[in-house]
This record gives C-alpha cells, sequence and structure tokens, in this order.
C-alpha cells in the first residue's frame, strides 16, 4: 500500500493508504484511513482517519464513513449510507465548553465479508453486520445482524436468511 495526500479543488486525501487499482472519484474527502486493493469509492464521500475499507468494495456517493469503521471485502455500500460512531453525541460539556476528541468514546462497527448495505441505511455504533447480510435501503440498524440475514425497516429486523453461496471463490 501507497499512503497518499492530495488536496486540490476536486479531492482532499491526507494520509490515506490505498491499494492497488483504487478508484476514487471526485470530491472524496478521506484522511487517516484505509482503502484496499481494487475498492471504489464515489462522489461525495467522507471516510475519517482510523476508518478501514476492504478490498474489492464499492462505496457509493454521499456516503460517511466515520471513525471506527470497519469494512471487510466484497462489501457494497449504496448511496447516502450514514456510520455513527457516538452514542450519546453532545456539542458541548456540562460548564458549556465544546467537547473535544477528549470528551467521548468512540464506538466501533464492523461489516464483515461480502454485505451489501442499501441507500439510505443508517448503522448505528458498536454493530457488527456478519457475512454476507443484506440491510434494506432506509433501515436503520440498531443491533447486530447475523450472517446471511436479509434486514429492514427502522429498527432493522431479520426478514429472511440466505443460503450459504460463494464470493471470490470464498464460501460463506
Amino acid at each position: 500500500m501507497e499512503i497518499v495526500s492530495i488536496n486540490n479543488d476536486r479531492q482532499s486525501l491526507q494520509n490515506v493508504r490505498l491499494g492497488k487499482d483504487v478508484r476514487i472519484f471526485n470530491f472524496v474527502n478521506a484522511y487517516g484511513c484505509t482503502i484496499g486493493d481494487g475498492s471504489k469509492v464515489g462522489t461525495f464521500v467522507e471516510i475519517q482517519k482510523g476508518a478501514t475499507i476492504g478490498k474489492n468494495c464499492k462505496i457509493s456517493s454521499h456516503t460517511f464513513i466515520c471513525e471506527g469503521v470497519h469494512i471487510a471485502d466484497d462489501v457494497f455500500v449504496g448511496h447516502n449510507v450514514t456510520f455513527i460512531n457516538d452514542r450519546f453525541p453532545r456539542a458541548t460539556n456540562d460548564d458549556g465548553s465544546l467537547q473535544t476528541e477528549a470528551d467521548w468514546q468512540c464506538i466501533e462497527t464492523h461489516v464483515e465479508q461480502g454485505c451489501s448495505i442499501g441507500s439510505s441505511a443508517t448503522i448505528l455504533c458498536g454493530i457488527r453486520i456478519g457475512k454476507r447480510a443484506v440491510v434494506g435501503a432506509g433501515s436503520v440498524v440498531t443491533k447486530d445482524v447475523p450472517e446471511n440475514a436479509v434486514v429492514a425497516g427502522n429498527p432493522a429486523r431479520v426478514i429472511k436468511f440466505l443460503e450459504r453461496t460463494t464470493i471470490n471463490s470464498n464460501i460463506l
């Protein structure tokens, strides 16, 4: 992997670790993150420090991937998906001062291999989305999603389970 920093009118990439054949479209803001081989990042995406994206992923436009989000290989993330990393967000402390990084705890989220997350889904923090799970468009995921599950709704609930299959020659 190479570390890239680009700052121009169309991209802001600061200390981004890129694998081979990564495609990043215009108007992406990414810093201190890792993007694996063969992945594609669409327009108007933000990827924050410490976030990781595996190999052969597709991150669609207008998506927000915050600190603490870890996306495994072969994952599809639809348009306008939002990840959250703080259970109790606040702008200020009790004394009225603005909060800093020292005032809150980043809670990690894991998206396992082969998942698909539909457009406009919101993924709360502390969640694990199991291998090959599918999250329906517009869903709000508030708890772990089992492997091979299809979930939808607000809050997201299991609708059915998919049969096991192969992705890139790996049995899931």
